[in-house]
């Protein structure tokens, strides 16, 4: 008798654990919710964050806000995240350099197995570019022009994955930046005050510029042409150079696959609406959802892809 208690006892302690997660997922969220985005406020990442925090509210009755941490290219605010619990009430917006390129470069303060993906949704429409009256309209424009003049080159990090892909065309083309610097901010003003002549951002961040007609783009880092500029070619088109960015939704490692499920299901329907579709039109963002092993399929490729971009990218 006293061994037969002895093994339910173990059981029930082995099953702790389990039991637990399976309460924890089932008044999930029973605390408020904290989306980090890594990057100062009005980028897609943040604006669509906002939108899933907000349907999330919403949906459940819990508080579900976006808590902007900048700093690091992205480390400050994923660093926040690696500290929280494993309970899916600190969930991480973050881009595709935060699980590849500072993790290869040495730079991050935690390890590759830190975060679990919950889903990828954002292929950022990622750009190069310039003032409308600049002499020079695409890369092999600029590769001349920049052997007689100078050119300053504006980007988010030299740990930033677009930072790299920017370098390496720079290598590639022959394009000579006489120099470089990052900003947590590539936008309107960056340009206008002349800060750089040419900058590597996304198309949130100039959309008023380049509607005006005071912004033109030489190039986009995305697989398709930009539904906002069908008439400029990608860099894939001019250079043979393929790699794109993304942005999903991460949770620390060992939150519960309930909990993870019930966030895809809140994101997901939110990112189907028709302001997003909207923000998509507009901005020629790419929103969609890859979820599960497809997600973490996703982040081994490009992982193993960014290897190949080590050596452009500076300390």
């Amino acid at each position: 008798m006293k061994k037969i208690i002895k093994v339910c006892a173990l059981t029930a302690l082995a099953a702790t654990p389990f039991m637990g997660s399976v309460a924890e997922a089932s008044d999930y969220p029973n605390r408020p919710v904290k989306f980090v985005v890594p990057w100062p406020p009005g980028d897609l990442e943040d604006i669509l964050t906002r939108m899933v925090a907000e349907d999330m509210a919403k949906e459940t009755g819990k508080p579900a806000t976006v808590v902007n941490k900048p700093g690091g290219a992205g480390i400050v605010g994923a660093s926040d995240v690696a500290r929280a619990r494993a309970d899916g009430l600190t969930i991480g917006s973050f881009v595709i350099d935060i699980l590849t390129t500072h993790l290869l470069s040495g730079n991050a303060p935690y390890e590759k197995d830190t975060f679990e993906p919950v889903g990828i949704f954002l292929d950022y429409p990622f750009v190069l570019a310039t003032k409308a009256d600049s002499e020079y309209n695409n890369i092999d424009e600029l590769a001349k022009y920049s052997q007689t003049h100078d050119i300053s080159l504006g980007h988010f990090g030299y740990q930033a994955l677009p930072t790299a892909i920017t370098f390496k065309v720079a290598e590639q083309e022959g394009i000579k930046f006489s120099s470089n610097a990052a900003f947590d901010s590539n936008d309107c003003s960056t340009l206008a005050n002349g800060d750089a002549d040419v900058i590597n951002t996304t198309t949130q961040q100039i959309l008023a510029c380049l509607n005006s007609g005071e912004v033109k783009l030489l190039t986009s880092l995305t697989r398709e042409r930009l539904s906002i500029a069908p008439d400029v070619a990608t860099l894939n088109e001019q250079t043979g150079i393929s790699q794109t960015t993304w942005n999903g939704l991460f949770v620390k490692k060992g939150t519960p696959e309930a909990v993870k499920a019930r966030i895809a299901e809140i994101a997901q329907k939110a990112l189907s609406t028709d302001r997003v579709k909207e923000i998509s039109k507009t901005t020629g963002a790419g929103v969609y959802w890859v979820g599960g092993k497809d997600a973490e399929k996703v982040i081994a490729d490009d992982y193993e892809a960014a290897k190949t971009l080590l050596e452009f990218m500076k300390e």
